[in-house]
Protein backbone atom coordinates (compact mmCIF):
# COMPACT_ATOMS: atom_id res chain seq x y z
CA UNK A 1 0.00 0.00 0.00
CA UNK A 2 2.55 2.48 0.93
CA UNK A 3 4.83 1.92 -2.03
CA UNK A 4 1.78 2.43 -4.14
CA UNK A 5 1.06 6.06 -2.88
CA UNK A 6 4.99 6.68 -3.21
CA UNK A 7 5.04 5.45 -7.18
CA UNK A 8 1.87 7.86 -7.40
CA UNK A 9 4.06 11.05 -5.36
CA UNK A 10 6.63 10.33 -7.23
CA UNK A 11 4.43 10.53 -10.80
CA UNK A 12 2.75 13.81 -9.29
CA UNK A 13 6.65 15.56 -8.01
CA UNK A 14 7.43 14.74 -12.24
CA UNK A 15 4.27 15.69 -13.49
CA UNK A 16 3.61 13.02 -16.00
CA UNK A 17 2.97 9.42 -16.11
CA UNK A 18 4.77 6.93 -18.31
CA UNK A 19 6.38 3.64 -17.90
CA UNK A 20 9.69 5.27 -17.18
CA UNK A 21 8.49 7.06 -14.66
CA UNK A 22 6.28 4.21 -13.29
CA UNK A 23 9.37 1.99 -12.79
CA UNK A 24 10.97 5.05 -11.09
CA UNK A 25 8.96 5.26 -8.39
CA UNK A 26 8.29 1.86 -7.81
CA UNK A 27 12.44 1.96 -7.48
CA UNK A 28 12.72 4.69 -5.54
CA UNK A 29 9.83 4.01 -3.31
CA UNK A 30 11.67 0.54 -2.70
CA UNK A 31 14.78 1.94 -1.33
CA UNK A 32 12.54 4.29 0.90
CA UNK A 33 10.88 1.20 2.68
CA UNK A 34 14.05 -0.67 3.14
CA UNK A 35 15.92 1.88 4.27
CA UNK A 36 13.78 4.46 6.03
CA UNK A 37 11.00 1.51 7.55
CA UNK A 38 7.78 3.27 9.02
CA UNK A 39 7.00 1.67 12.56
CA UNK A 40 4.28 -0.53 12.67
CA UNK A 41 1.09 1.27 13.92
CA UNK A 42 -1.61 -0.94 15.90
CA UNK A 43 -4.97 -0.62 16.18
CA UNK A 44 -6.77 -1.95 19.09
CA UNK A 45 -9.95 0.18 18.94
CA UNK A 46 -12.82 0.13 17.26
CA UNK A 47 -14.57 2.60 15.41
CA UNK A 48 -18.02 4.15 17.05
CA UNK A 49 -20.15 5.73 14.61
CA UNK A 50 -21.30 8.48 17.22
CA UNK A 51 -18.48 9.17 18.49
CA UNK A 52 -16.99 10.23 15.48
CA UNK A 53 -20.23 12.25 14.71
CA UNK A 54 -19.76 14.42 18.12
CA UNK A 55 -15.96 14.21 16.95
CA UNK A 56 -16.55 15.60 13.81
CA UNK A 57 -19.19 18.17 14.30
CA UNK A 58 -17.33 19.53 17.91
CA UNK A 59 -14.51 20.53 15.45
CA UNK A 60 -16.30 21.60 13.14
CA UNK A 61 -17.30 24.55 15.50
CA UNK A 62 -13.82 24.94 16.80
CA UNK A 63 -12.77 25.42 13.41
CA UNK A 64 -14.60 28.18 12.36
CA UNK A 65 -14.53 29.66 16.07
CA UNK A 66 -10.89 29.78 15.72
CA UNK A 67 -10.28 30.85 12.43
CA UNK A 68 -12.83 34.36 13.39
CA UNK A 69 -10.86 34.32 16.41
CA UNK A 70 -7.62 34.52 14.45
CA UNK A 71 -9.03 36.91 11.80
CA UNK A 72 -10.72 39.08 14.25
CA UNK A 73 -6.42 38.92 15.59
CA UNK A 74 -5.42 39.86 12.63
CA UNK A 75 -7.41 42.95 11.39
CA UNK A 76 -7.50 44.69 14.63
CA UNK A 77 -5.03 47.43 14.04
CA UNK A 78 -2.38 47.65 16.66
CA UNK A 79 -2.72 44.54 18.63
CA UNK A 80 0.10 42.58 19.38
CA UNK A 81 -1.14 39.25 20.59
CA UNK A 82 1.50 37.15 22.41
CA UNK A 83 2.07 33.38 21.87
CA UNK A 84 3.25 31.03 24.54
CA UNK A 85 4.59 26.97 24.34
CA UNK A 86 2.85 24.64 26.36
CA UNK A 87 3.68 20.89 26.91
CA UNK A 88 0.53 18.84 27.36
CA UNK A 89 0.93 14.78 28.48
CA UNK A 90 -1.34 12.72 26.65
CA UNK A 91 -3.65 9.99 28.89
CA UNK A 92 -3.22 7.09 25.85
CA UNK A 93 0.32 7.71 24.74
CA UNK A 94 0.51 5.38 21.61
CA UNK A 95 1.15 6.00 18.39
CA UNK A 96 -2.02 6.23 16.55
CA UNK A 97 -3.60 8.52 19.56
CA UNK A 98 -0.13 11.16 19.30
CA UNK A 99 -1.01 11.30 15.62
CA UNK A 100 -4.80 11.55 15.71
CA UNK A 101 -4.80 14.30 18.48
CA UNK A 102 -1.34 16.07 17.36
CA UNK A 103 -2.95 16.73 13.81
CA UNK A 104 -6.82 17.96 14.84
CA UNK A 105 -4.79 20.36 17.54
CA UNK A 106 -2.38 22.04 14.62
CA UNK A 107 -5.55 21.90 12.28
CA UNK A 108 -7.08 23.92 14.60
CA UNK A 109 -6.36 27.62 13.55
CA UNK A 110 -4.04 29.28 16.47
CA UNK A 111 -2.05 26.56 17.43
CA UNK A 112 0.53 24.78 16.34
CA UNK A 113 2.35 21.13 17.56
CA UNK A 114 6.04 22.04 17.38
CA UNK A 115 7.43 18.47 19.40
CA UNK A 116 5.95 15.20 19.60
CA UNK A 117 7.43 13.09 22.44
CA UNK A 118 7.13 9.80 21.61
CA UNK A 119 8.48 8.31 25.25
CA UNK A 120 6.69 10.31 27.40
CA UNK A 121 3.49 10.80 25.25
CA UNK A 122 3.55 14.46 25.22
CA UNK A 123 3.07 17.15 22.46
CA UNK A 124 4.57 20.36 22.97
CA UNK A 125 2.29 22.77 21.31
CA UNK A 126 2.45 26.90 20.61
CA UNK A 127 -0.55 28.63 21.41
CA UNK A 128 -1.68 32.03 19.84
CA UNK A 129 -3.30 35.52 22.09
CA UNK A 130 -2.49 34.26 25.51
CA UNK A 131 -2.72 36.64 28.26
CA UNK A 132 -1.90 34.46 31.58
CA UNK A 133 -2.10 31.31 32.95
CA UNK A 134 -5.72 30.91 33.10
CA UNK A 135 -5.14 30.56 29.05
CA UNK A 136 -2.31 28.22 29.36
CA UNK A 137 -4.92 25.87 31.33
CA UNK A 138 -7.63 26.02 29.39
CA UNK A 139 -5.50 25.68 25.88
CA UNK A 140 -4.16 22.14 27.73
CA UNK A 141 -7.74 21.36 28.74
CA UNK A 142 -8.94 21.92 25.10
CA UNK A 143 -5.97 19.42 23.81
CA UNK A 144 -7.41 16.56 26.29
CA UNK A 145 -11.08 17.16 25.24
CA UNK A 146 -9.77 16.18 21.52
CA UNK A 147 -7.89 13.33 22.72
CA UNK A 148 -10.85 12.94 25.13
CA UNK A 149 -13.38 12.50 21.68
CA UNK A 150 -10.67 10.62 19.50
CA UNK A 151 -10.42 8.23 21.94
CA UNK A 152 -14.38 7.88 22.52
CA UNK A 153 -14.55 7.92 18.42
CA UNK A 154 -11.81 5.50 17.74
CA UNK A 155 -10.31 4.35 20.73
CA UNK A 156 -10.30 0.90 22.81
CA UNK A 157 -12.46 0.08 25.48
CA UNK A 158 -9.09 0.31 28.17
CA UNK A 159 -8.11 3.22 26.31
CA UNK A 160 -11.56 5.20 27.08
CA UNK A 161 -11.98 3.82 30.41
CA UNK A 162 -8.09 5.57 31.28
CA UNK A 163 -9.20 9.26 29.88
CA UNK A 164 -12.87 8.87 31.65
CA UNK A 165 -11.47 7.88 34.89
CA UNK A 166 -9.06 10.70 34.42
CA UNK A 167 -11.82 13.24 33.74
CA UNK A 168 -13.43 12.11 36.90
CA UNK A 169 -10.33 12.52 39.02
CA UNK A 170 -10.24 15.85 37.52
CA UNK A 171 -13.91 17.08 38.33
CA UNK A 172 -15.38 16.56 35.47
CA UNK A 173 -14.12 19.33 33.47
CA UNK A 174 -15.09 19.28 29.78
Amino acid sequence: MALGWLVVVWNLLWGDINWANVAGGLLVGGAVLVFFPLPAVSFGGRLRARGVLVFAARFGVELVSASLHVARIAVQPGYRPRGAIIAVQLRVPTDLNLALTAEAVSLVPGTLILEVDRDSGTLYLHVLDTHGPADLDLARERTLTVERRLVRAVGSTAELRRVETDRSERGNRP
